[in-house]
């Protein structure tokens, strides 16, 4: 009789043991933060972020989190510097995608491809206005 409430005793705490595993796998899935394009961020807040992040980690002074952000925005001036540089080399590969898809498409689905590249530009813009 001891052996079975023993093996009843250890059954009963693994069906205990997996619904808290499961329990808590569902409550970490369920609260974890998912993608979302609506809250796409914008060059300025993930800036914001990474230099709050760089800053509690490794502790920054506050002379190092200065000489963070002059590296930050001299780094951006040279990237744009770049971007303008080659800016019509992108348009163009641009361009030749664009006028590959329309060819593919009827009418009604160039006025609608149209839209949707124009919606995108705009919302380009908006997270990236330089």
């Amino acid at each position: 009789m001891k052996r079975f409430d023993a093996a009843a005793a250890l059954y009963l705490l693994l069906t205990f043991a997996s619904g808290v595993g499961v329990g808590s796998l569902g409550y970490w899935l369920y609260s974890s933060k998912s993608v979302s394009a609506a809250s796409a961020r914008s060059s300025e807040q993930y800036r914001q972020k990474y230099v709050a992040e760089m800053e509690t980690r490794l502790k920054l002074s506050k002379e190092q989190k200065d000489r963070l952000i002059t590296i930050l925005d001299q780094t951006r001036i040279l990237y744009r510097e770049v971007y303008e540089k080659h800016r019509p080399e992108f348009q163009a590969v641009q361009q030749h995608q664009t006028g590959q898809i329309r060819a593919i498409l009827n009418p009604s689905q160039q006025e609608e491809f149209d839209k949707i590249r124009q919606e995108r530009e705009e919302r380009r813009k908006k997270a990236f206005p330089y």
